[in-house]
Protein backbone atom coordinates (compact mmCIF):
# COMPACT_ATOMS: atom_id res chain seq x y z
CA UNK A 1 0.00 0.00 0.00
CA UNK A 2 1.59 3.59 -1.08
CA UNK A 3 1.90 5.87 1.73
CA UNK A 4 0.15 8.72 1.79
CA UNK A 5 1.18 11.97 -0.21
CA UNK A 6 1.10 14.17 2.75
CA UNK A 7 3.84 12.05 4.94
CA UNK A 8 6.15 11.16 1.83
CA UNK A 9 9.76 13.24 2.50
CA UNK A 10 12.95 12.70 0.60
CA UNK A 11 14.02 10.47 3.46
CA UNK A 12 10.90 8.07 3.49
CA UNK A 13 11.19 8.02 -0.06
CA UNK A 14 15.30 6.92 -0.02
CA UNK A 15 13.94 4.30 3.02
CA UNK A 16 11.18 2.55 0.92
CA UNK A 17 13.58 2.34 -2.03
CA UNK A 18 16.26 0.72 0.46
CA UNK A 19 13.82 -1.80 1.22
CA UNK A 20 13.54 -2.79 -2.89
CA UNK A 21 18.27 -3.47 -3.42
CA UNK A 22 19.53 -3.45 0.63
CA UNK A 23 20.44 0.36 0.28
CA UNK A 24 24.05 -0.47 0.20
CA UNK A 25 24.58 2.90 -1.46
CA UNK A 26 21.99 4.78 -0.28
CA UNK A 27 23.49 4.66 3.26
CA UNK A 28 25.83 6.86 2.85
CA UNK A 29 22.89 9.24 1.00
CA UNK A 30 21.25 8.66 4.55
CA UNK A 31 23.77 9.92 6.66
CA UNK A 32 23.97 12.79 4.71
CA UNK A 33 20.39 13.46 4.68
CA UNK A 34 20.48 13.25 8.24
CA UNK A 35 22.35 16.11 8.73
CA UNK A 36 19.38 18.90 9.85
CA UNK A 37 21.68 21.94 9.79
CA UNK A 38 22.65 20.67 6.47
CA UNK A 39 26.19 20.25 7.21
CA UNK A 40 27.94 16.83 6.15
CA UNK A 41 28.21 13.96 8.29
CA UNK A 42 30.18 10.76 6.59
CA UNK A 43 28.35 7.55 6.95
CA UNK A 44 32.50 5.57 7.91
CA UNK A 45 30.79 3.06 10.26
CA UNK A 46 30.94 0.68 7.68
CA UNK A 47 28.36 -1.36 5.58
CA UNK A 48 28.67 -4.63 7.73
CA UNK A 49 30.97 -3.57 10.71
CA UNK A 50 33.17 -0.98 12.15
CA UNK A 51 35.38 0.19 9.68
CA UNK A 52 39.27 0.46 10.44
CA UNK A 53 39.93 1.80 6.53
CA UNK A 54 38.76 5.05 5.43
CA UNK A 55 40.33 5.73 2.42
CA UNK A 56 43.54 4.18 0.01
CA UNK A 57 46.28 4.59 -2.23
CA UNK A 58 47.30 1.86 -3.83
CA UNK A 59 50.45 1.34 -6.18
CA UNK A 60 50.32 -0.77 -9.32
CA UNK A 61 53.08 -1.94 -10.63
CA UNK A 62 52.21 -2.77 -14.14
CA UNK A 63 54.00 -5.48 -15.76
CA UNK A 64 54.63 -8.57 -13.13
CA UNK A 65 56.98 -7.35 -10.93
CA UNK A 66 59.60 -9.99 -10.20
CA UNK A 67 59.51 -11.82 -6.76
CA UNK A 68 62.49 -13.61 -6.17
CA UNK A 69 64.31 -10.36 -7.20
CA UNK A 70 62.66 -7.98 -4.63
CA UNK A 71 60.89 -10.01 -1.46
CA UNK A 72 60.79 -13.74 -1.75
CA UNK A 73 64.32 -14.49 -0.88
CA UNK A 74 65.21 -18.06 -2.47
CA UNK A 75 68.90 -19.48 -1.76
CA UNK A 76 68.15 -22.38 -3.65
CA UNK A 77 68.18 -20.56 -7.08
CA UNK A 78 71.92 -19.36 -6.23
CA UNK A 79 72.90 -23.19 -5.32
CA UNK A 80 71.70 -24.18 -8.81
CA UNK A 81 72.25 -21.35 -10.90
CA UNK A 82 73.03 -22.55 -14.18
CA UNK A 83 71.40 -25.99 -13.56
CA UNK A 84 68.64 -27.61 -15.86
CA UNK A 85 65.46 -26.54 -13.57
CA UNK A 86 63.79 -29.30 -12.85
CA UNK A 87 61.21 -29.20 -9.62
CA UNK A 88 61.14 -32.97 -9.47
CA UNK A 89 57.87 -33.55 -9.20
CA UNK A 90 57.84 -35.07 -12.99
CA UNK A 91 55.91 -31.70 -13.68
CA UNK A 92 55.95 -30.15 -17.42
CA UNK A 93 57.96 -27.04 -17.17
CA UNK A 94 56.45 -24.21 -20.23
CA UNK A 95 56.99 -20.63 -20.12
CA UNK A 96 54.74 -18.25 -21.82
CA UNK A 97 56.71 -16.75 -24.56
CA UNK A 98 59.67 -18.43 -24.31
CA UNK A 99 61.60 -21.77 -24.02
CA UNK A 100 62.51 -22.37 -20.64
CA UNK A 101 65.98 -21.86 -19.86
CA UNK A 102 68.46 -23.38 -16.55
CA UNK A 103 68.33 -22.04 -12.91
CA UNK A 104 69.20 -18.47 -12.61
CA UNK A 105 70.11 -16.91 -9.43
CA UNK A 106 68.81 -13.11 -8.24
CA UNK A 107 71.69 -11.17 -9.66
CA UNK A 108 71.05 -8.59 -6.45
CA UNK A 109 72.09 -8.94 -2.92
CA UNK A 110 69.27 -9.66 -0.01
CA UNK A 111 69.30 -8.79 3.65
CA UNK A 112 67.27 -8.97 6.42
CA UNK A 113 65.87 -5.83 7.94
CA UNK A 114 63.54 -4.69 11.02
CA UNK A 115 62.93 -6.73 13.99
CA UNK A 116 60.69 -9.00 11.74
CA UNK A 117 63.61 -9.83 9.64
CA UNK A 118 62.16 -9.61 6.58
CA UNK A 119 64.49 -10.50 3.64
CA UNK A 120 64.74 -7.40 0.70
CA UNK A 121 66.45 -7.37 -2.15
CA UNK A 122 69.23 -4.23 -2.68
CA UNK A 123 66.68 -2.84 -5.40
CA UNK A 124 64.54 -1.61 -2.85
CA UNK A 125 67.00 0.03 0.12
CA UNK A 126 64.39 2.54 1.40
CA UNK A 127 61.26 0.55 1.48
CA UNK A 128 63.13 -2.04 3.04
CA UNK A 129 63.29 0.85 6.32
CA UNK A 130 59.89 0.20 6.06
CA UNK A 131 59.13 -4.02 6.83
CA UNK A 132 57.93 -3.60 10.61
CA UNK A 133 54.83 -1.79 9.51
CA UNK A 134 54.25 -3.83 6.66
CA UNK A 135 52.12 -7.15 6.17
CA UNK A 136 53.84 -9.22 2.97
CA UNK A 137 51.21 -11.62 0.89
CA UNK A 138 54.33 -13.72 -0.17
CA UNK A 139 52.31 -16.40 -2.84
CA UNK A 140 49.46 -14.57 -4.49
CA UNK A 141 47.94 -16.55 -7.16
CA UNK A 142 46.65 -15.16 -10.65
CA UNK A 143 44.40 -17.56 -13.07
CA UNK A 144 46.59 -16.24 -16.17
CA UNK A 145 49.70 -15.40 -16.76
CA UNK A 146 48.92 -13.01 -20.15
CA UNK A 147 49.63 -9.06 -19.18
CA UNK A 148 45.47 -8.64 -20.02
CA UNK A 149 43.44 -10.79 -18.01
CA UNK A 150 46.11 -11.08 -15.18
CA UNK A 151 45.46 -6.95 -15.09
CA UNK A 152 41.72 -7.65 -15.36
CA UNK A 153 41.86 -9.87 -12.35
CA UNK A 154 43.90 -7.60 -10.28
CA UNK A 155 41.58 -4.56 -10.68
CA UNK A 156 38.06 -6.18 -11.01
CA UNK A 157 38.08 -9.60 -9.37
CA UNK A 158 37.16 -11.25 -13.11
CA UNK A 159 39.78 -11.98 -16.03
CA UNK A 160 37.48 -10.46 -18.93
CA UNK A 161 36.25 -7.37 -19.40
CA UNK A 162 33.33 -5.46 -18.62
CA UNK A 163 33.76 -5.69 -15.05
CA UNK A 164 33.44 -2.60 -12.32
CA UNK A 165 37.28 -2.43 -10.96
CA UNK A 166 38.05 -2.20 -7.15
CA UNK A 167 37.81 1.26 -6.89
CA UNK A 168 34.32 1.83 -8.65
CA UNK A 169 32.90 -0.74 -5.86
CA UNK A 170 34.54 1.18 -3.13
CA UNK A 171 32.99 4.58 -4.58
CA UNK A 172 29.37 2.97 -5.40
CA UNK A 173 29.11 1.09 -1.88
CA UNK A 174 30.72 3.47 0.70
CA UNK A 175 30.32 6.91 -1.30
CA UNK A 176 32.03 10.19 -2.00
CA UNK A 177 34.02 12.06 1.36
CA UNK A 178 33.82 15.62 -0.19
CA UNK A 179 32.06 17.34 -2.98
CA UNK A 180 34.61 19.20 -4.22
CA UNK A 181 37.32 16.08 -5.23
CA UNK A 182 36.33 12.92 -7.27
CA UNK A 183 36.00 9.82 -4.82
CA UNK A 184 37.95 7.96 -7.02
CA UNK A 185 41.15 9.04 -8.74
CA UNK A 186 43.93 7.08 -11.32
CA UNK A 187 46.80 8.57 -11.72
CA UNK A 188 48.71 6.88 -14.87
CA UNK A 189 52.37 6.44 -15.78
CA UNK A 190 52.68 9.45 -18.10
CA UNK A 191 55.04 7.14 -20.37
CA UNK A 192 51.16 5.47 -21.29
CA UNK A 193 48.41 3.74 -20.11
CA UNK A 194 48.46 0.22 -18.64
CA UNK A 195 47.81 -3.07 -20.51
CA UNK A 196 43.95 -2.85 -20.64
CA UNK A 197 44.08 0.99 -21.11
CA UNK A 198 41.39 2.43 -19.03
CA UNK A 199 39.43 -0.77 -18.41
CA UNK A 200 41.42 -1.31 -15.31
CA UNK A 201 39.67 1.41 -14.40
CA UNK A 202 36.32 1.21 -15.44
CA UNK A 203 32.69 0.58 -13.51
CA UNK A 204 31.82 -1.68 -15.46
CA UNK A 205 27.94 -2.06 -14.99
CA UNK A 206 27.57 0.05 -11.83
CA UNK A 207 26.07 3.25 -12.63
CA UNK A 208 29.11 5.48 -14.81
CA UNK A 209 29.92 7.93 -12.20
CA UNK A 210 32.24 5.46 -10.18
CA UNK A 211 34.83 4.68 -12.85
CA UNK A 212 38.17 6.57 -12.24
CA UNK A 213 38.96 10.13 -12.34
CA UNK A 214 42.09 10.74 -14.64
CA UNK A 215 44.49 13.19 -13.49
CA UNK A 216 48.20 13.46 -14.99
CA UNK A 217 49.89 15.45 -12.38
CA UNK A 218 53.30 15.81 -14.44
CA UNK A 219 51.61 16.88 -17.28
CA UNK A 220 51.45 20.81 -18.16
CA UNK A 221 47.91 20.15 -18.33
CA UNK A 222 46.78 17.68 -15.56
CA UNK A 223 43.33 17.24 -16.07
CA UNK A 224 41.92 18.54 -19.20
CA UNK A 225 39.38 21.64 -19.52
CA UNK A 226 39.46 22.19 -15.88
CA UNK A 227 39.91 25.93 -16.83
CA UNK A 228 38.74 28.18 -19.93
CA UNK A 229 41.42 28.41 -22.80
CA UNK A 230 43.18 32.10 -22.43
CA UNK A 231 41.91 33.14 -25.89
CA UNK A 232 37.96 32.87 -24.60
CA UNK A 233 38.01 36.90 -23.14
CA UNK A 234 34.09 36.57 -23.43
CA UNK A 235 33.40 33.43 -20.49
CA UNK A 236 33.23 35.00 -17.18
CA UNK A 237 32.46 33.69 -13.80
CA UNK A 238 29.10 35.47 -13.78
CA UNK A 239 28.46 33.43 -17.15
CA UNK A 240 29.75 30.27 -16.34
CA UNK A 241 27.05 30.53 -13.32
CA UNK A 242 24.24 31.25 -15.70
CA UNK A 243 24.95 28.78 -18.27
CA UNK A 244 25.13 25.69 -16.37
CA UNK A 245 22.36 26.90 -14.78
CA UNK A 246 20.95 26.75 -18.07
CA UNK A 247 22.55 23.72 -19.15
CA UNK A 248 21.64 22.07 -15.51
CA UNK A 249 17.70 22.52 -16.71
CA UNK A 250 18.10 21.37 -20.09
CA UNK A 251 19.72 18.13 -19.00
CA UNK A 252 17.17 16.92 -16.43
CA UNK A 253 14.56 17.65 -19.31
CA UNK A 254 16.64 15.10 -21.56
CA UNK A 255 17.07 12.28 -18.32
CA UNK A 256 13.49 12.32 -17.70
CA UNK A 257 12.34 11.00 -20.98
CA UNK A 258 15.44 8.82 -20.92
CA UNK A 259 14.82 7.37 -17.15
CA UNK A 260 16.99 4.39 -16.50
CA UNK A 261 19.69 5.53 -18.47
CA UNK A 262 22.70 6.37 -16.10
CA UNK A 263 25.15 7.62 -18.76
CA UNK A 264 23.54 11.39 -18.58
CA UNK A 265 22.86 11.02 -14.70
CA UNK A 266 27.39 10.07 -14.66
CA UNK A 267 27.66 13.41 -17.39
CA UNK A 268 25.65 15.98 -15.31
CA UNK A 269 27.70 14.66 -12.15
CA UNK A 270 30.58 14.71 -13.85
CA UNK A 271 29.70 18.49 -15.01
CA UNK A 272 29.07 19.72 -11.59
CA UNK A 273 31.91 18.23 -10.07
CA UNK A 274 34.02 19.67 -12.93
CA UNK A 275 32.41 22.93 -11.42
CA UNK A 276 33.44 22.60 -8.11
CA UNK A 277 36.80 21.36 -9.34
CA UNK A 278 37.90 24.45 -10.41
CA UNK A 279 38.52 26.14 -7.08
CA UNK A 280 39.76 22.58 -5.47
CA UNK A 281 41.92 20.28 -8.30
CA UNK A 282 44.39 23.61 -8.67
CA UNK A 283 45.27 23.85 -5.23
CA UNK A 284 44.91 19.91 -4.29
CA UNK A 285 47.87 19.57 -7.50
CA UNK A 286 49.87 22.71 -6.23
CA UNK A 287 52.90 20.89 -5.29
CA UNK A 288 54.68 24.00 -4.97
CA UNK A 289 52.75 24.30 -1.19
CA UNK A 290 54.61 21.93 0.10
CA UNK A 291 58.24 22.22 1.72
CA UNK A 292 61.46 21.77 0.56
CA UNK A 293 61.75 18.86 2.50
CA UNK A 294 59.03 16.73 2.25
CA UNK A 295 59.36 17.52 -1.82
CA UNK A 296 63.07 16.45 -1.36
CA UNK A 297 61.93 13.17 0.67
CA UNK A 298 59.74 11.94 -2.32
CA UNK A 299 62.08 12.55 -5.04
CA UNK A 300 59.85 15.12 -7.14
CA UNK A 301 63.20 17.10 -8.31
CA UNK A 302 65.49 13.80 -8.50
CA UNK A 303 65.78 13.07 -12.56
CA UNK A 304 65.13 9.34 -11.09
CA UNK A 305 62.37 9.35 -8.90
CA UNK A 306 60.85 13.12 -9.48
CA UNK A 307 58.01 11.05 -12.17
CA UNK A 308 56.48 8.48 -9.43
CA UNK A 309 57.53 10.77 -6.59
CA UNK A 310 54.88 13.36 -8.07
CA UNK A 311 52.56 10.57 -8.35
CA UNK A 312 53.17 9.50 -4.43
CA UNK A 313 53.03 13.01 -3.30
CA UNK A 314 49.98 14.09 -5.14
CA UNK A 315 48.24 10.64 -4.18
CA UNK A 316 49.08 12.22 -0.11
CA UNK A 317 47.74 15.47 -1.16
CA UNK A 318 44.34 13.93 -2.56
CA UNK A 319 43.43 11.45 0.09
CA UNK A 320 44.06 14.45 2.97
CA UNK A 321 41.42 16.52 0.81
CA UNK A 322 38.77 13.54 1.20
CA UNK A 323 40.03 11.49 -2.22
CA UNK A 324 38.48 7.59 -0.94
CA UNK A 325 40.59 5.58 -3.72
CA UNK A 326 43.87 6.88 -5.16
CA UNK A 327 45.29 4.70 -7.58
CA UNK A 328 49.29 5.06 -9.04
CA UNK A 329 50.81 3.20 -11.85
CA UNK A 330 53.86 2.56 -12.33
CA UNK A 331 54.99 1.48 -16.18
CA UNK A 332 53.12 1.60 -19.52
CA UNK A 333 51.82 -1.39 -21.53
CA UNK A 334 53.91 -2.60 -24.18
CA UNK A 335 57.31 -4.67 -24.16
CA UNK A 336 59.43 -2.06 -21.87
CA UNK A 337 59.16 1.19 -19.87
CA UNK A 338 57.14 -1.27 -16.95
CA UNK A 339 57.94 -4.32 -14.48
CA UNK A 340 57.57 -6.78 -17.89
CA UNK A 341 61.50 -7.89 -17.44
CA UNK A 342 61.54 -10.45 -20.40
CA UNK A 343 64.82 -9.30 -21.70
CA UNK A 344 67.25 -8.34 -19.10
CA UNK A 345 66.49 -8.35 -15.09
CA UNK A 346 69.79 -7.11 -14.33
CA UNK A 347 68.87 -3.63 -15.98
CA UNK A 348 65.54 -3.97 -16.15
CA UNK A 349 64.40 -4.29 -12.50
CA UNK A 350 66.85 -1.32 -11.27
CA UNK A 351 65.71 0.87 -13.29
CA UNK A 352 61.82 0.61 -12.04
CA UNK A 353 62.99 0.04 -9.01
CA UNK A 354 65.29 2.42 -8.36
CA UNK A 355 62.22 5.43 -9.92
CA UNK A 356 59.41 4.03 -7.06
CA UNK A 357 61.79 3.24 -4.51
CA UNK A 358 62.52 6.73 -2.47
CA UNK A 359 58.87 7.70 -3.38
CA UNK A 360 57.16 4.97 -1.73
CA UNK A 361 58.78 4.96 1.07
CA UNK A 362 58.31 8.38 1.66
CA UNK A 363 54.81 8.30 1.14
CA UNK A 364 54.96 5.50 4.16
CA UNK A 365 56.74 8.09 6.24
CA UNK A 366 54.77 10.73 5.49
CA UNK A 367 51.68 9.64 6.08
CA UNK A 368 52.73 8.00 9.45
CA UNK A 369 53.89 11.49 10.32
CA UNK A 370 50.56 13.22 9.82
CA UNK A 371 48.42 10.53 11.52
CA UNK A 372 47.08 9.61 8.14
CA UNK A 373 48.14 5.75 8.20
CA UNK A 374 45.85 5.63 11.32
CA UNK A 375 43.36 5.31 8.39
CA UNK A 376 45.13 5.20 4.97
CA UNK A 377 45.45 1.59 3.50
CA UNK A 378 48.88 1.48 1.14
CA UNK A 379 48.89 -1.43 -1.38
CA UNK A 380 51.32 -2.55 -3.36
CA UNK A 381 50.30 -4.54 -6.03
CA UNK A 382 50.81 -6.67 -9.26
CA UNK A 383 49.17 -8.31 -11.57
CA UNK A 384 52.05 -11.32 -11.25
CA UNK A 385 55.34 -12.47 -10.56
CA UNK A 386 58.04 -14.19 -13.02
CA UNK A 387 60.09 -17.77 -13.60
CA UNK A 388 62.95 -18.54 -11.27
CA UNK A 389 64.53 -19.80 -14.79
CA UNK A 390 65.88 -17.95 -17.39
CA UNK A 391 64.19 -16.04 -20.83
CA UNK A 392 67.38 -15.91 -22.87
CA UNK A 393 70.27 -14.85 -21.54
CA UNK A 394 69.36 -12.25 -18.33
CA UNK A 395 65.94 -12.02 -18.55
CA UNK A 396 62.81 -13.79 -16.99
CA UNK A 397 58.91 -14.86 -18.21
CA UNK A 398 55.56 -14.49 -17.06
CA UNK A 399 54.65 -16.82 -13.58
CA UNK A 400 51.08 -16.51 -12.85
CA UNK A 401 51.58 -19.19 -9.69
CA UNK A 402 52.43 -17.00 -7.09
CA UNK A 403 53.37 -13.36 -6.87
CA UNK A 404 54.45 -10.77 -3.84
CA UNK A 405 52.16 -8.14 -2.39
CA UNK A 406 51.86 -6.12 0.23
CA UNK A 407 49.88 -3.75 2.50
CA UNK A 408 50.05 -1.15 5.45
CA UNK A 409 48.31 0.67 7.60
CA UNK A 410 45.22 0.53 9.97
CA UNK A 411 44.23 -3.04 11.16
CA UNK A 412 47.06 -4.45 8.93
CA UNK A 413 49.70 -6.53 11.22
CA UNK A 414 52.93 -5.08 10.65
CA UNK A 415 56.36 -6.78 10.16
CA UNK A 416 54.42 -10.52 9.17
CA UNK A 417 54.30 -12.07 6.27
CA UNK A 418 51.67 -14.93 4.87
CA UNK A 419 51.89 -17.41 2.46
CA UNK A 420 54.98 -19.32 1.04
CA UNK A 421 56.13 -20.35 -2.45
CA UNK A 422 58.48 -23.41 -2.94
CA UNK A 423 61.94 -23.34 -2.97
CA UNK A 424 62.40 -21.87 -6.58
CA UNK A 425 59.47 -19.73 -6.00
CA UNK A 426 58.11 -21.44 -9.02
CA UNK A 427 54.44 -22.47 -7.46
CA UNK A 428 52.97 -21.63 -4.49
CA UNK A 429 53.48 -23.63 -1.20
CA UNK A 430 50.81 -22.06 0.87
CA UNK A 431 49.04 -19.73 -1.65
CA UNK A 432 46.25 -17.56 -2.05
CA UNK A 433 44.03 -15.88 -4.19
CA UNK A 434 43.58 -12.30 -5.97
CA UNK A 435 39.87 -12.76 -4.36
CA UNK A 436 41.17 -13.28 -0.93
CA UNK A 437 43.28 -9.79 -1.44
CA UNK A 438 40.03 -8.48 -2.12
CA UNK A 439 38.00 -9.70 0.48
CA UNK A 440 40.89 -8.34 3.24
CA UNK A 441 40.45 -5.08 1.95
CA UNK A 442 37.13 -5.07 2.04
CA UNK A 443 37.22 -6.36 5.67
CA UNK A 444 39.38 -3.29 6.25
CA UNK A 445 36.52 -0.81 4.76
CA UNK A 446 33.62 -2.74 7.12
CA UNK A 447 32.88 -4.45 3.74
CA UNK A 448 31.52 -8.11 3.83
CA UNK A 449 32.61 -9.07 0.52
CA UNK A 450 29.76 -11.45 0.00
CA UNK A 451 27.30 -8.61 0.54
CA UNK A 452 28.73 -5.88 -1.62
CA UNK A 453 26.81 -6.93 -4.75
CA UNK A 454 24.70 -5.70 -7.89
CA UNK A 455 21.67 -7.34 -9.54
CA UNK A 456 23.12 -7.63 -13.35
CA UNK A 457 21.94 -9.60 -16.09
CA UNK A 458 20.31 -12.15 -13.35
CA UNK A 459 23.00 -12.34 -11.24
CA UNK A 460 23.90 -11.16 -7.96
CA UNK A 461 27.73 -9.93 -8.70
CA UNK A 462 30.47 -8.95 -6.48
CA UNK A 463 33.82 -7.83 -6.62
CA UNK A 464 35.24 -11.21 -5.62
CA UNK A 465 32.82 -13.26 -7.99
CA UNK A 466 32.26 -16.07 -6.21
CA UNK A 467 35.40 -16.75 -4.09
CA UNK A 468 37.33 -14.63 -1.31
CA UNK A 469 38.22 -15.19 1.90
CA UNK A 470 39.61 -12.41 4.90
CA UNK A 471 43.46 -13.31 5.28
CA UNK A 472 43.13 -13.18 8.71
CA UNK A 473 46.39 -13.81 9.54
CA UNK A 474 47.80 -10.41 8.37
CA UNK A 475 45.40 -8.40 10.49
CA UNK A 476 45.63 -7.41 13.50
Amino acid sequence: MPYPTATIDRRLALLSLANGFGGLALAHLLAIDAAADGTRKEFNGGLHHPAKVRRIIQLFMNGGASQMDTFDYKPELAKRHGQKFDPGDGAKVEAVTSVPGNVMKSPFDFKQYGQCGRWVSSVFPNIARHVDDIAFLMSVRSKTNVHGPASYLMNTGFTLPGFPCMGAWLSYGLGRMTDELPTFVVLPDPRGLPYNAQGNFSSGFLPVQHQGTMIRPTAPTPIADLRPPESAKYITPAGEVDGRAVLKEMNRQHADRRPGDSRLDARIAAYELAARMQLAAPEALDLSRESAGVRDSYGVDDKVSETFGRQCLTARRLVERGVRFVQVWSGAGGPTKNWDNHNNIRTELPAMAAATDRPVAALLSDLKQRGLLDDTLVLWNTEFGRHPFSQGADGRDHNGQTSVQWMAGPGVKGGVAYGESDEWSWRGAKSMDVHDVHATILHLLGIDHERLTFFHNGTNRRLTDVHGHVIQQVLV
